[in-house]
């Protein structure tokens, strides 16, 4: 195999991506990380969670987390909520327009991927975990910070269409 393979292979995968974000941007109305938003507050207890747990499980910073759950709201997709006995703290709900919504969503690809990758034996997970250590370190962007979850963009806070990943 030469370098050009590589990188082939490379883009098919960043490629594969672009395409999901934007078929379901298309056909649901959301962004992936609005879907992930959503997942986690339908795996939250009571389908509730605090904007900072979710901003933690997204690893997103603060001004994109709350851009995101603003636009979800304004889609009825989730609903703020006073904290019973401290008005200073709002839980987000996911509303059963959103709940709804989830279950129309397929699977997304990270969430494929990792139930792949759990059925590898060690060797192999090691293997692919050597290989992209490879590469990261060939660009030298070992100091990027990395959510654990699949999707692309840079800092699209400004736009009303996407969401995206710090």
């Amino acid at each position: 195999m030469d370098t050009a393979d590589i990188l082939i292979k490379i883009r098919k995968i960043v490629r594969s991506i672009d395409i999901e974000s934007k078929k379901i941007q298309k056909e649901y109305g959301v962004s992936i990380p609005q879907v992930l938003c959503l997942n986690f507050l339908h795996s939250s207890p009571n389908y509730q969670a605090t904007q900072g747990e979710i901003k933690k499980f997204l690893n997103l910073n603060s001004s994109t987390v709350s851009g995101i759950i603003n636009r979800l709201e304004r889609k009825g997709f989730l609903a703020r909520l006073p904290k019973s006995g401290d008005k200073r703290v709002v839980n987000i709900a996911l509303t059963s327009a959103g709940d709804n919504l989830l279950g129309t969503i397929p699977s997304l690809l990270h969430e494929q991927l990792s139930e792949k990758l759990q059925k590898l034996e060690d060797l192999e997970i090691k293997k692919v975990e050597e290989s992209l250590n490879t590469l990261i370190t060939l660009l030298e962007i070992e100091q990027i910070e990395a959510s654990p979850l699949i999707t692309l963009g840079g800092d699209l806070e400004e736009n009303d269409e996407n969401d995206s990943f710090s």
